[in-house]
């Protein structure tokens, strides 16, 4: 009895002792399930959050936010079960749709109001004609003479009349008075031909020629054309949006492009594809709209619709650097030749050049800037012309003119040129120049005349 009864006791030890393994095996599959639970879930969390977030970053990206108020209007079932039904296509539809009228509407609005007073501008000149050899245009000429040269032009049958170039204008008045690039129309055997918006052609007659600006006035015949306004270029600000219209390459009329002014008062020598001369374009406007040959002559316009520039040169071997003379350049001479018929340039008769720290040097002069009054290397080369306003006001050579007007004459950070000051006042002004005259300074009135 005793055995059974010790070996009952030691049977209840060991299924103690068994369910106390057990249950501790129990807890620490739970505490590691607990653990393995948890680790999913927090998983699954950052995954789901990440998807939506990267859904509704998409969404509000591309929808300016469409989808959210839709959202808090109730509406978004209905969005999504459009995109559910039509895919990505139909959003991304939607979203162009959108971002065209809320983010182009402007430029668009520009182009339409302004884009029927922009014209392209064509150059036809009396060439010689290359014959054919082996049905090929110009390739080698003809060397045996088999052929008769073409006779489209009475007077010259070796001559025909031929498209050689392009460039653009905008009307600047209703009765035709179109602004373009002095070089676009420059070519005095050429005849030029204005094209308008609605296709027709005009012969046109050229006005007026800005002998140091490269701006020109030309005409056609008729009235009710309609024009540009010009802006006030001194309140431009480098960043702002600008749109440019022109006939670029020669062939594409009323071509747009947007950009920006990428800088102000630019200076730079510029040459020309006709004459083969150079300029020197000075306070200019600096855009990367883009702008090719067959742009010079049109219009660069603000955000208004306002002509701020007109296009005139690009950087050769650079990409999106183009430039455009101010407007305020372009209302002297369109006021001008609207009062008068024709541009009048001031001038004070002088000839100089600009003293900078190495000039002033050689010559042991006293200032590092200012105009030293000096002759050229011919003896017709007068230092100042006789007769001149600077003649009679007193000026001679080895004078050298300090300020125009309390404007300083400098080559520093931001030059002005006596050419720049001088321009910027009208033929019968009266200006004051402050000049070094056998070693003293003085003050000189003098009356502006127009240049000859």
């Amino acid at each position: 009895m005793e055995e059974k009864k010790d070996l009952d006791q030691l049977e209840k030890e060991i299924i103690e002792i068994d369910n106390e393994k057990k249950q501790e095996m129990f807890g620490k599959m739970n505490k590691k399930n607990s653990l393995i639970l948890i680790s999913l879930f927090f998983i699954l969390t950052v995954f789901l959050s990440s998807g939506f977030g990267a859904l509704f970053g998409f969404l509000a990206a591309h929808s300016n936010g469409n989808v959210f108020s839709a959202i808090k209007k109730g509406d978004w079932i209905k969005d999504f079960s459009n995109m559910e039904k039509n895919g990505l296509s139909s959003e991304q539809a939607e979203t162009v749709k959108q971002k065209i009228i809320q983010e182009d509407s402007a430029t668009i609005d520009v182009v339409k109001k302004t884009a029927p007073a922009v014209v392209s501008i064509i150059i036809s000149k009396d060439i010689p004609l290359m014959r054919d050899y082996f049905g090929f245009p110009g390739f080698f000429g003809d060397p045996f003479g088999f052929e008769e040269p073409r006779k489209n032009n009475q007077d010259n049958p070796e001559r025909e009349k031929q498209k050689i170039g392009g460039g653009t204008g905008f009307f600047i008045a209703e009765d035709g008075m179109i602004v373009t690039n002095r070089h676009v129309v420059e070519d005095a055997e050429a005849e030029y031909t204005v094209l308008t918006e609605d296709g027709k052609e005009h012969p046109a007659k050229i006005l007026a020629i800005d002998p140091i600006n490269d701006l020109a006035v030309i005409k056609i015949d008729g009235n009710g054309y309609p024009i540009l306004s010009l802006g006030d270029s001194s309140s431009l600000q480098t960043g702002q949006t600008v749109i440019a219209i022109g006939n670029s390459l020669g062939e594409f009329s009323n071509t747009v492009s947007r950009g920006i002014i990428s800088g102000l008062k630019r200076n730079l020598t510029a040459g020309s594809d006709y004459s083969g001369e150079s300029e020197k374009l000075t306070d200019i406007i600096q855009t990367d709209a883009a702008i090719n040959q067959g742009n010079s002559g049109g219009p660069l316009l603000n955000i208004e619709g306002e002509v701020i520039g007109i296009n005139v040169a690009i950087a050769q071997g650079a990409q999106n650097i183009g430039f455009a003379i101010p407007s305020n350049q372009i209302k002297r001479v369109a006021d001008q030749v609207k009062e008068t018929g024709r541009i009048s340039v001031p001038f004070i008769g002088v000839r100089y050049i600009p003293i900078n720290k190495t000039i002033q040097k050689e010559n042991n002069l006293p200032y590092n800037y200012g105009d030293l009054i000096m002759r050229g290397n011919k003896v017709t080369d007068f230092a100042v012309i006789p007769g001149s306003p600077a003649d009679k006001a007193g000026l001679v050579e080895n004078d050298i003119i300090l300020e125009i007007e309390g404007q300083k004459i400098d080559e520093g950070k931001n030059p002005k040129s006596l050419t720049d000051i001088i321009t910027s006042y009208k033929v019968g002004d009266e200006i004051t120049l402050k000049i070094w005259h056998k070693g003293q300074e003085k003050e000189v009135p003098l009356v502006l005349e127009e240049r000859k």
